[in-house]
Formats: C-alpha cells, sequence, structure tokens
C-alpha cells in the first residue's frame, strides 16, 4: 500500500475517476526542459516593470563604472611616492585619495538605492506570478485537479515562486553588474598591458570549462530536489486531511515509513545538488589564485625590466580580481539560478495546462430560467476508451423531481456534473429551457443551480459568510431564515457566537451532519430554479433527516430537482425515478411503477430493506 501511494506522488499519475485507468496526462515529462525558454518568459514577466527595471540597471551601471575606477586611482596613488628621492607628491595623493573616498561613497549609494528598487520590483512579481497562477488554476479544468496531488500543486504556488523570488532578488542585478564589470575591467587591463591581460586570459577556458561539467550534473538533482519536495508536501497534505483514518486504522508506522522514504529522496536530492552546485566556488577560487599569481609573476618581471611601474601592476592585479570577482558571484549565484529555473519550469507547466473551454463569443444570457432540462444522446468518459455515460437521453420538466439511484459509481454524480458543466461532454446535447448549454455563458448556466455536495465544502470565516456564500448580498435575516428552513438555527444558536462563529473548511470544531446543513442552507439561500442534492441527508441522522426533507419539499416546490441519495426515504417521492448502471438508463419510473417491474429498482429495494428495517416495508 505505501509503494502505491508513493508511487503515485512521486509521478502524479492520472488516477481518472474511481476505477479508471488510461493515459498518464499529467505525469512530468521525460523530455530535456528548455532553459532558454524559461528564461524569456522570466524575463518577459519581469519587462511589465520595465521602467523600475532600466532604472535598476542604470544604477547597476554607475556602480559598476565607478567601481572600475579605484584600482585605476590606487594605481596612480602609489605613483605618487617616489623611490629613487624618497619624496611623495602629497598635493597630488590627497586630491586622488578624495576621488577614491567620492567613488566608495557614490558606489554604496547606487547599491542602497538599487537594492531598494529591486526589493519592490522583486516582490511586484512574485505578487504578479502568484496572481496569475492562481487565477489560472480557476480556469482549469475539474480533470485536472481529479490527476494531480493538491500538495505538489501547493508546493509549485510556494515554494518554487519562492525560489523564483529569492534568485531575481539576489541575483539579477548581481548578474548585470557582474557582465559589466568584466567587460569594463577587461577594457582597462587592455589599456594598462596587453602582456600581461593575455596573462590573466588563462582563467577564462578553465571557467567555461567547469561551469559547463558543473552544470550538466547539477540541473537534473535541482531539478528532482523540487519533484521530490512537491510529491512530500502532497503526502504532508493527505495525511493531515486524513489523520484520523491514519490512527484509526493504526496506519502510523506506514505513514512515517513513507514520509521517510520521501524524505531521504527529497535529502538525497538535496545533498547532490548542493554538492555539485558547491564545487563552484571552491574549484572557481583555485583559478582565479592561478591567474592571480601568474599576474603577479609575469607583472613582477616586466616591472623589474622597467616596462611597467609598480602602480600599473598593482592597478592591474586588482583589475584582475574585478575581472575574476564577477566570476565567483556567477559561481555563488549559481546554486539559486538552477534551483529557481526548475522552479520557474514546474510553474510555467502549469501555467501551461489547457484551460476550461470559453465561452462563444455569441453567448447567450439566461433570464428568468423556468428548469426544463433535456439531455440527448449525451456520452461521456473520463479516460478514452472508458464511456462512463453511453447514449442517455431524457426530458425533466419544470418543476419535477427526479432522483437518481444506481450502484456506487455507475455515472450518477457525473450527469449532474455534466449538466452544470463542471465537465464538457463528448458526445451530444444537453439543454436547460431549450437552449444548449454550450451556447450559454458558465455564470449565466451555473447561477441556475443550487448544489449540495456529499462532500461538504466550508471556508474560513463566519457560519454567516458560509451561508451566505451562495448569495453574498443576502441579509443577516435572510440567512438565519435559511438556516431555520435547514434545521440548522437550532445546533448554530447553541455555539458559543452563534453565527459569528468562525469554521474553516479543513478543523473539526463541526460535526459532518451540521456541516451538511449548513451546505443545505446556503443552496436554499441561493434560491435558484434548479436545484442538485448529491446526497444531501447522507451525514445526518433519522430524525434530522425526516426534518430537512420537509424543509426540502418547501424547497423544491416549482423548482427542478435532482436527488443522488441511496436511502429509500429520500427518493420514493421523486415525481420520476432513474436507475443508472453501466453507463445507461436502465428503467425509469415512478416508485410504484418500478416495483411493479420488478426490475433493477427492484432489487436495489428490497436488497435495501434486507439490510435496513428502518425502513418501510414497501409491498
Amino acid at each position: 500500500m505505501a509503494q502505491a501511494i508513493n508511487k503515485n506522488y512521486e509521478n502524479m499519475p492520472n488516477l481518472g475517476r474511481m476505477g479508471g485507468g488510461g493515459p498518464r496526462r499529467f505525469a512530468p515529462t521525460a523530455k530535456p526542459k528548455n532553459t532558454k525558454v524559461t528564461l524569456l518568459r522570466l524575463l518577459k514577466i519581469f519587462m511589465l516593470w520595465r521602467k523600475s527595471f532600466l532604472l535598476a540597471i542604470a544604477l547597476t551601471i554607475i556602480s559598476a563604472t565607478v567601481s572600475l575606477f579605484t584600482p585605476f586611482l590606487l594605481g596612480k596613488a602609489i605613483n605618487t611616492f617616489n623611490t629613487k628621492t624618497n619624496l611623495v607628491d602629497s598635493s597630488l595623493l590627497t586630491t586622488i585619495l578624495s576621488a577614491l573616498v567620492l567613488c566608495y561613497s557614490v558606489s554604496w549609494l547606487m547599491d542602497t538605492f538599487n537594492g531598494i528598487l529591486m526589493a519592490k520590483v522583486t516582490q511586484r512579481l512574485v505578487k504578479h506570478i502568484r496572481t496569475e497562477f492562481f487565477a489560472k488554476l480557476q480556469r482549469i479544468p475539474l480533470n485536472f485537479y481529479d490527476n494531480r496531488s493538491h500538495g505538489d500543486t501547493m508546493s509549485r504556488i510556494t515554494n518554487d515562486v519562492d525560489n523564483i523570488s529569492t534568485t531575481i532578488s539576489q541575483t539579477t542585478t548581481q548578474l548585470i553588474a557582474s557582465i559589466f564589470t568584466i567587460t569594463g575591467s577587461f577594457v582597462m587591463m587592455l589599456l594598462l598591458s596587453p602582456v600581461l591581460t593575455l596573462v590573466a586570459l588563462i582563467s577564462i577556458p578553465l571557467f567555461f570549462g567547469l561551469t559547463k561539467t558543473i552544470a550538466s550534473r547539477s540541473r537534473s538533482y535541482f531539478l528532482g530536489q523540487q519533484q521530490k519536495l512537491g510529491a512530500l508536501n502532497g503526502v504532508i497534505e493527505e495525511n493531515i486531511v486524513g489523520l484520523k483514518m491514519v490512527k484509526a486504522f493504526n496506519r502510523q508506522h506506514t505513514v512515517l515509513a513513507d514520509f521517510d522514504r520521501l524524505n531521504q529522496e527529497l535529502c538525497d536530492y538535496s545533498t547532490k545538488a548542493q554538492i555539485w552546485s558547491g564545487f563552484m566556488m571552491p574549484f572557481m577560487n583555485v583559478i582565479n589564485n592561478l591567474s592571480f599569481t601568474c599576474i603577479a609573476c609575469a607583472g613582477g618581471i616586466l616591472s623589474v625590466k622597467g616596462v611597467i611601474t609598480v602602480g600599473v601592476v598593482v592597478s592591474f592585479l586588482t583589475y584582475s580580481k574585478q575581472f575574476g570577482q564577477p566570476l565567483n558571484n556567477i559561481a555563488g549565484m549559481f546554486n539559486n539560478i538552477q534551483s529557481a529555473l526548475a522552479g520557474a519550469e514546474r510553474v510555467f507547466e502549469i501555467m501551461d495546462e489547457a484551460e476550461e473551454a470559453p465561452d462563444k463569443d455569441s453567448f447567450i444570457e439566461l433570464t428568468n430560467p423556468k428548469g426544463e432540462v433535456e439531455f440527448r444522446d449525451v456520452s461521456f468518459f473520463y479516460n478514452p476508451g472508458r464511456p462512463v455515460l453511453k447514449n442517455i437521453n431524457f426530458r425533466v420538466s419544470p418543476g419535477e423531481v427526479i432522483a437518481l439511484v444506481g450502484e456506487t459509481g455507475a455515472g450518477k454524480t457525473t450527469i449532474v456534473n455534466l449538466l452544470t458543466r463542471f465537465y464538457d461532454l463528448n458526445q451530444g446535447k444537453i439543454m436547460i429551457d431549450d437552449t444548449d448549454i454550450t451556447e450559454i455563458s458558465r455564470a449565466s448556466l451555473r447561477n441556475c443551480f443550487s448544489v449540495v455536495l456529499q462532500d461538504t465544502c466550508l471556508f474560513t470565516g463566519t457560519i454567516y459568510d458560509n451561508i451566505r456564500y451562495s448569495r453574498p448580498s443576502a441579509s443577516d435575516q435572510e440567512v438565519k431564515e435559511a438556516a431555520k428552513l435547514a434545521h440548522a438555527d437550532e445546533f448554530i444558536s447553541r455555539l458559543p457566537k452563534g453565527y459569528e462563529t468562525i469554521v474553516t473548511g479543513s478543523t473539526d470544531n463541526l460535526s459532518q451532519g451540521q456541516r451538511q446543513l449548513l451546505a443545505i442552507a446556503r443552496a436554499i439561500l441561493c434560491d435558484a430554479p434548479i436545484l442538485v442534492l448529491d446526497e444531501a441527508t447522507s451525514s445526518v441522522d433519522t430524525k434530522t433527516e425526516k426534518e430537512i426533507q420537509h424543509a426540502l419539499l418547501t424547497l423544491m416546490s416549482n423548482r427542478t430537482s435532482f436527488l443522488i441519495a441511496h436511502r429509500l426515504s429520500t427518493i420514493r417521492d421523486a415525481d420520476k425515478i432513474m436507475v443508472i448502471g453501466q453507463g445507461e438508463i436502465l428503467e425509469s419510473g415512478t416508485h410504484a411503477e418500478l416495483m411493479d417491474n420488478k426490475g433493477a429498482y427492484y432489487e436495489m429495494v428490497i436488497s435495501q430493506m434486507g439490510y435496513d428495517s428502518t425502513e418501510e416495508r414497501i409491498s
């Protein structure tokens, strides 16, 4: 079991629906990642703040330019000492030292303002990426969430975006400054001594060879590190949500073993990534020291021979350090750059996901919908070759109550998901008031529905906020009336803060039955023409269920209603009962008609009555 769970998280497979298989659409691709494309996409986002970015570049160039003069001034300062006469040109030395102080001051001011500016730009950029990412999640079809670990998705919007933020804030201007400093130092070195410049260039091929070798090894480890981090977050998220089940089935040891294995794999990838990227700085220091030694020896020889002055040698050595320091900076940034690129690729992978089909240009806005529903030869599959629904046909008149029954996984909820256009069908048409739902805007379509799902979803906020979620403009009194109709007012009133009690989607301060009552109150407040109840009373006791059913009778009056339920007491009074099986409508009719037919529905009722003595026996 643990191995199966591990495999699911690591490969992020297409689990499909219950019992589904098929191709793994969302599994990580095996093809190599395109670093150039990722960098260009990040730069394109950066250009949204081009003015600030250009100002940061200007400040960086000013700072780097000023820094280029300091080695030259140091050489001139040394040359003010005359070794033959033991005299010093004090006035010239004072002027040079003043110029040095000015250069250092200007450089410090430019770097300080630049740091503040880049901090603001970076945070705006990260805010933009997170906003675009979260907005993208709203537009992606629901089957994306069916097939991907929620923890991995959360890791991308948090950890991976944080990696991008860290890299941008630390490396962007440093990279620009490094390139400018390398270029400027090289020009100054050529002006001072072409011979010593040739000696200094020994380090260049060594540096590029080192970078290429380490980059090829470390990049795969950084990508693996981000993937394992996403998988680990998936395990954490799932086990926190399902902690009661873990304890109930005494699976703590299995969960710990699962976590330890993924944590160890993350540790291994991170260690290898850090080791390989960590090789850069020590080797760079060796190359720089080798270059410095060669320049010092060659400069000493040329100085003794009188080809160049001691001041020129000192200036050149300082420039060689300025020439090598940016290379060291790039090596130091290498770790962050690799990690950020891996994170950016994972973020862009989500950003490139196919979205829901947009509304048509000539979409229709429903006004005063009656609630007439028709399915015409509707077929649907989650995975190609495994149809969930096959040629479904039925018509529902306004105000009718339709019950959908059948075995678990028969396709009852899928019918509702297609009706609300949570999924787009593969074949056929679904009509509301004789209008194809694909011709209707999604916003207008979903305003037609009031939904109570089997899995109750609450959001962080007060009970007022959660009931009002379906109609934000509702008054407090309207919220309370809806809660009374749903028989939720009684338990809400017993809470210490009543309707002001804070609830969340993840905590257990309310029972599942109480949460379901809030969901029913939310649906009542919505007051939509079509009502969908998917096992809406599955988590309440029999007494409360009967009370809710009376409330639902009021709610369902003059509304088209779809009931998905297994309890006979919930479905027996429906205007029409449709038995779903093997992706088809096996039979339909009233309770009495289906009992007389002695078909699939009759067998289901007899089976249920055999196991539940509380049900009223029906002849």
